[in-house]
């Protein structure tokens, strides 16, 4: 199933080796995650606050974005841009947020409210990936740039599928890529690179992004605060009147 798009291969196969490929996938995602801080660090996340910049490349424009999570299962994110504020939320059973051409708050359905909820997953989801519908199959590795890469398949139970190039040494997630629809039907890749990997409170994660579509880079966002476990409320997912 492909997604919408929003303002959120190299293959292996070797017929006789099918059950010990599922089980290098969960052995890499199980360095992922060892390598952002561990399992301790994931379950004591209640609450997250991350704020940044954001470049449209392709429109000129310079925005800020705030990105508010709170466990298990609410997630908010706006975007100031030009005197303007864009929201998108999902309080645990809604998915709503601006329309971008009227400008009103209304409820998200189809697509929309699909990928909301699925960016609203738990922090702990990769921990335990059958209990939240999750899979993982490796692909094998492949050298980008003149660097190795394992090329990793996450499928979440929507269907949505996103592949992760993960560093063969430091087992940090370099490049993710997926393929989207846009509200006209039109597909397109999606590529989203990841660096500057800083630790906060013990998690380790990328202070800069930059995401190409179609081979044009569109969007660099900078990561500038993150904060955890402030109390968040839980209003601050709800759908404003």
């Amino acid at each position: 199933m492909k997604k919408a798009i929003t303002l959120t291969f190299l293959l292996f196969f070797v017929l006789s080796f099918t059950a010990l490929s599922a089980q290098s996938a969960d052995e890499i995602v199980q360095k992922m995650i060892d390598a952002q801080g561990g399992k301790k660090v994931y379950e004591s996340i209640k609450d997250m606050t991350v704020k940044g910049t954001l470049e449209i490349i392709q429109q000129g424009l310079d925005a800020e974005i705030t990105v508010y999570k709170k466990e298990p299962d609410k997630r908010r994110e706006d975007i100031e841009v030009m005197g303007m504020l864009i929201t998108s939320a999902y309080d645990g059973k809604m998915a709503w947020g601006t329309n971008q051409q009227t400008m009103v708050i209304e409820e998200f359905t189809g697509e929309q409210a699909v990928n909301s909820k699925r960016e609203a997953m738990p922090i702990i989801a990769p921990l335990y990936p059958e209990k939240f519908g999750i899979t993982h199959s490796l692909k094998g590795k492949e050298t980008i740039e003149g660097k190795e890469y394992w090329a990793l398949e996450r499928e979440y139970p929507d269907d949505f599928k996103i592949t992760m190039y993960v560093d063969t040494t430091t087992f940090l997630p370099y490049k993710t890529v997926a393929t989207i629809v846009d509200a006209l039907g039109a597909e397109h890749e999606v590529e989203q690179f990841q660096s500057d990997y800083k630790t906060v409170n013990g998690l380790v994660m990328a202070h800069s992004m930059s995401q190409v579509v179609d081979g044009i880079e569109a969007v660099a966002l900078t990561v500038t605060e993150v904060i955890f476990n402030t109390g968040l409320e839980d209003s601050l997912f709800v759908m404003e009147k």
